[in-house]
């Protein structure tokens, strides 16, 4: 006798560490995309799992002080682009926080994707995935390519010394040849920028 559909979802759940999210598509093949749905929807009205937005899932995980805890908007970000198997760069109010150019922890936290647009609501916050080119995909620094995408957001005019001296210091924890790689890839303006600000005697 085949199993229903339910007894095959929680027998997969019971795989999930607690704090992973996971997605509808994981359990393609278990039953039509109906019965997939109907068997997550009980499972979160019993409160076994959470859904997070659409076809995204948690398995909670309870902290016994704070009750339930919820993972990152980054973790969830991260998660998407590697089920979706989509690349994604921070950018804006997003990079800006990263870097420490702003204290402002940002409600919606954008990307830079090779994949469709989307936006996700969390709650009050939100992630966008906003399509760019393979260009400003292709920059290899991880403190370079924030720093770049930070001054698309700040600009490169009517900077405080404060920021520019923090920019400064960032670029010189990136690795040199990334980092060179990286200002030839970047608007000709931040380029510019960069450029000279590397070269700018103490």
């Amino acid at each position: 006798m085949v199993a229903p559909v339910h007894k095959k979802i929680e027998k997969k759940l019971a795989r999930i560490k607690r704090g992973n999210l996971f997605f509808l598509s994981d359990f393609r093949g278990l039953g039509t995309d109906a019965a997939i749905r109907k068997a997550l929807s009980r499972l979160c009205n019993k409160k076994r799992i959470k859904r997070v937005a659409h076809g995204i899932y948690l398995m909670p995980e309870m902290d016994p002080l704070l009750g339930e805890v919820l993972p990152s908007m980054e973790y969830i970000a991260q998660s998407i682009a590697k089920k979706e198997h989509i690349r994604i760069k921070p950018a804006g109010a997003h990079a800006l926080h990263k870097l420490g150019l702003s204290t402002q922890v940002p409600m919606r936290l954008v990307y830079l994707t090779d994949g469709p647009l989307r936006q996700i609501k969390i709650g009050r916050a939100a992630i966008k995935f906003k399509p760019t080119t393979p260009k400003k995909l292709s920059l290899q620094g991880e403190i370079s390519s924030l720093i770049i995408q930070a001054l698309e957001e700040l600009g490169t005019k009517n900077l405080e010394e404060s920021t520019i001296q923090r920019i400064k210091e960032l670029l010189q924890k990136e690795d040199p040849n990334k980092l060179y790689a990286d200002i030839k890839l970047a608007p000709s303006r931040i380029s510019d920028f960069l450029f000279l600000l590397l070269n700018k005697p103490e």
